[in-house]
């Protein structure tokens, strides 16, 4: 009886959602709307495969713009019941189930070995969950490593210094060997494991072309041979995987656009042409970004359309993006030297490329192997060079600029109210490192024109701050100590600028130790944003400045002092830095770069300050034989007063501080409540003179 019960209520259940469907597809045929029922379940599994899932109005553009009454409401059903049949991605689990699958479908495809890379195929730093794919069969959530998987013995995960720890707390060490990959590279391990005559797979959408070379050199030094596969093996297994992300694809507003799209398609394709070349493959979705003035939101922190490209000399573009993603009218705005073709159309376009004998620009280092290769195949010449965006993308006009200094305030104001806060709540002691991320998000959800955080904020107290690349968990969510020191690295994505800022704070009274450590570290960040410097003068060249007071105590930081910020894009921008490795690139007006030296002690503290400056021109003195240039500091939130050690400082390091917080106070004044600003100006309140 109660089997039949069941039977009858799925029947009445599968009948009642058949009745709604033929009701909506009716609605979405009589509306005139952009797609039918099955293209109105696709487009809101791609949306809810997005980051920006939750938004519960901007999805409504891509199926019916004008939906109202039974329409609206139909539609918002549709997609609840899309979420409630939804089955799990896997990516919050373990399963050693997984490994077994994945082996018996290499031994199906006669694959001996399978590469498996923390990548997409833009090689971005922030990948969709459908990307997750070493994760979900590892469940390793760090943000870089491999996994090489043989079909027979072993399994090995490779990570970098940051991760080990994490690695062995994440990865069932029965199931996969952790190595360090300085120490032991993937493709050494691989031939070391590989047996003569040994097949090795690879998705080439996932892996550069010199990436793919390393490995083919090492199968050969086994006698082994590797293969493109024409598919990944690891997805036909993987049970649940997200769709494609499906974010609305908007046009950026053109107040906070120094160039149109059509401006800066022209100059780039002059310059492509300018050095012979026919096109440039553009690979990189924030490339594709700025050249197009359109923004999306298919992964996190990043407000990127994910797509490719392909730029003529004449400034003509195919842009290859699933177009039911463009929101209504962004096809005017792109116009009709922008071609829109389904993403499946690109290998069609490369053939084509080819087949002319055309010279076609590729980016090598950071475009997958497999539009490197399909091009050389049919008859192209490849010539490996920067992304021709890269560059002016780097170089911010007048709106960027502007843009990037009004968020800056906006977003300082928030951080001050923090701060005040903060000193406030952590002597206390009940406050968590988690606890602390999410106010600072609170506050900076109230900011105009704020649309999410620039990165995962690191929240380091004590010991955690010591781990550069740290991220609070419930496991490892600590309390804020007296004693101790609190660092937060944190950052937001407003519509006209990004920012990216660290502070570290004194929880009570801080040790001689903390505040030598914090001093030196200041010294060198004011070295720094104090620097002036010749044109043509690269980042490795200054880095020195900033880590000079440290190695005067035999001290010093691994991680490099400077990355380029993009606008209103990547945190982490190229081509330019400021690091100890060698840097072709030189520093150009309105080019944003962090200043961010360091300090850690392991087990102990970690210490880190970190503002935005822009490169500037300067006057150069009367005789001066070569253009001069310096930084503008874009940050705005003073330094913690309490660990600056003054008899460290040389008078004009305490006139730049007392300048620098004396330019904060001034600035937010007019952003702040009366109680804040009253904090605010005693947290700026100049140094004592030496």
């Amino acid at each position: 009886m109660r089997e039949s019960r069941a039977a009858n209520s799925f029947l009445l259940a599968m009948t009642d959602r058949r009745t709604l469907d033929r009701e909506l597809d009716q609605l979405l045929r009589e509306s005139g709307a952009r797609v039918d029922l099955v293209g109105a379940r696709e487009v809101i599994r791609g949306v809810l495969a997005t980051p920006s899932a939750d938004d519960e109005n901007a999805w409504l553009d891509l199926i019916a713009p004008d939906a109202d009454g039974k329409l609206l409401e139909s539609l918002r059903a549709l997609r609840a019941r899309i979420i409630e049949s939804a089955g799990n991605d896997g990516l919050a689990t373990r399963d050693p189930k997984r490994l077994t699958d994945l082996r018996n479908e290499l031994k199906r495809r006669d694959v001996d070995a399978f590469l498996i890379p923390k990548a997409d195929e833009h090689q971005g730093e922030f990948i969709a969950r459908r990307s997750e794919r070493l994760m979900w069969l590892t469940g390793f959530s760090g943000s870089a490593g491999m996994a090489v998987v043989m079909r027979k013995g072993k399994a090995a995960l490779f990570v970098d210094g940051r991760y080990t720890l994490q690695a062995g707390t994440e990865v069932d060490g029965d199931q996969f060997e952790i190595h360090h990959i300085t120490e032991t590279p993937p493709h050494r391990w691989l031939a070391k494991n590989l047996t003569a005559g040994a097949k090795v797979g690879f998705d080439p959408w996932l892996h550069t072309d010199d990436q793919i070379k390393r490995f083919e050199r090492a199968a050969r030094q086994a006698g082994a041979i590797t293969i493109q596969l024409a598919d990944n093996p690891l997805d036909a297994v993987w049970v649940g995987r997200p769709s494609a992300p499906m974010a609305p694809v908007v046009a950026h507003p053109a107040k906070y656009c120094t160039d149109t799209a059509a401006q800066k398609r022209r100059q780039i394709g002059q310059a492509i042409k300018a050095q012979g070349l026919d096109a440039a493959v553009i690979t990189a979705p924030d490339s594709i970004a700025w050249l197009l003035n359109i923004r999306g939101g298919d992964v996190g922190y990043t407000p990127l359309a994910l797509g490719f490209a392909i730029l003529h000399n004449n400034g003509g573009v195919e842009l290859f993006m699933d177009p039911r993603k463009l929101a209504p009218d962004v096809d005017k705005h792109l116009g009709e030297s922008v071609i829109v073709l389904e993403p499946d159309a690109l290998m069609t376009s490369l053939n084509h490329l080819g087949s002319r004998s055309l010279k076609v620009l590729v980016e090598q280092s950071s475009a997958p192997a497999i539009i490197v290769r399909t091009l050389k195949a049919a008859g192209a010449e490849v010539v490996n060079a920067p992304d021709p965006c890269a560059l002016s993308k780097a170089c911010k006009g007048k709106a960027e600029r502007d843009g990037m200094r009004a968020a800056h305030v906006r977003d300082g104001a928030a951080l001050v109210r923090f701060l005040a806060w903060l000193d406030k709540e952590a002597p206390k002691g009940k406050l968590t490192e988690i606890q602390a991320a999410e106010q600072l998000a609170a506050f900076r959800a109230e900011v105009p024109l704020y649309r999410g955080p620039s990165f995962a904020t690191i929240a380091g107290a004590g010991a955690h701050g010591a781990i550069v690349h740290y991220h609070a968990d419930k496991k490892s969510n600590a309390k804020l100590k007296k004693g101790s020191l609190f660092l937060l690295d944190s950052g937001g994505q407003y519509l006209d600028g990004t920012t990216d800022v660290t502070r570290t704070v004194a929880v009570g009274q801080p040790t001689a130790d903390m505040r030598d450590r914090f001093t030196r570290v200041l010294k060198g960040h004011i070295a720094l944003a104090r620097a002036v410097f010749p044109e043509g003068t690269t980042g490795s060249q200054l880095d020195a400045l900033a880590r000079k007071p440290l190695w005067e105590a035999g001290l010093d930081y691994d991680h490099g002092t400077g990355h380029g910020v993009g606008s209103y894009l990547g945190v982490h921008e190229g081509p330019q830095r400021i690091s100890k490795h060698p840097g072709t690139t030189a520093l150009q007006p309105g080019m944003v770069v962090s200043n961010e030296p360091g300090y850690y002690k392991t087990g102990a503290y970690g210490i880190r300050i970190e503002n935005l400056v822009m490169v500037q021109t300067v006057k150069p003195p009367k005789g001066a034989e070569r253009g001069l240039l310096g930084f503008d500091t874009l940050t705005l939130a003073p330094f913690d007063r309490r660990l600056i050690d003054v008899k460290l400082l040389s008078p004009v390091e305490v006139d730049w501080v007392n300048a620098y917080h004396a330019t904060v106070a001034k600035t937010l004044a007019k952003h702040l409540d009366k109680a804040t600003k009253n904090w605010l100006d005693k947290a700026a309140k100049p140094l004592p003179k030496r």
